[in-house]
């Protein structure tokens, strides 16, 4: 079990360091495009419409993705103080549940996310000549690597996400 349990973790490291580029990419790129926005506007005098759909999609990336990292690091919302003034069969049973929570979660943003995405796809974008569903696909991927997070610390319990074992 530790050669599945070593593979997966390195595996899901490089995954969630992807993920936490990726979201960092998409805050530079959010900033970019807000500041392309209001040089256009208030120096070119020409407000360019695709630069708030473009922003907010860059956004929601950010958003989930980091999300995703979070849960992976159990640095996501939790009452941290409650589960760490218990006593240890406790504190499992209280971080088994925020897990299982989590995992819960990132199912229902891939399944609805993902619904709402491919029911928006043939849809244009209003401001810009992109598929709505676009506006959903943070959400799919988001809690789809919520979900794959999620289940690893299930399975594998505490470890340090940032260290390969």
């Amino acid at each position: 079990m530790n050669g599945i349990r070593g593979a997966s973790t390195r595996a899901l490291n490089g995954l969630a360091t992807a993920a936490l580029a990726l979201a960092g990419a998409a805050l530079v790129g959010m900033a970019l495009v807000q500041f392309w926005q209001v040089f256009a506007r208030y120096v070119l005098n020409a407000s360019p419409g695709w630069t708030e759909p473009v922003a907010l999609l860059m956004m929601g990336f950010a958003v989930m993705l980091g999300a995703a990292v979070a849960v992976r690091r159990e640095t996501h919302f939790a009452f941290q103080s409650f589960r760490d003034a218990a006593p240890a069969p406790i504190q499992l049973a209280l971080k088994t549940v925020a897990r299982l929570i989590a995992a819960a979660a990132g199912v229902g943003l891939m399944v609805l996310g993902g619904s709402l995405m491919i029911d928006d796809w043939a849809v244009t974008m209003a401001g810009a000549p992109l598929p709505s569903g676009l506006k959903f696909a943070s959400l799919t991927v988001g809690g789809a690597l919520i979900l794959l997070f999620a289940l690893e610390r299930l399975a594998f319990g505490d470890f340090d996400a940032g260290e390969e074992h």
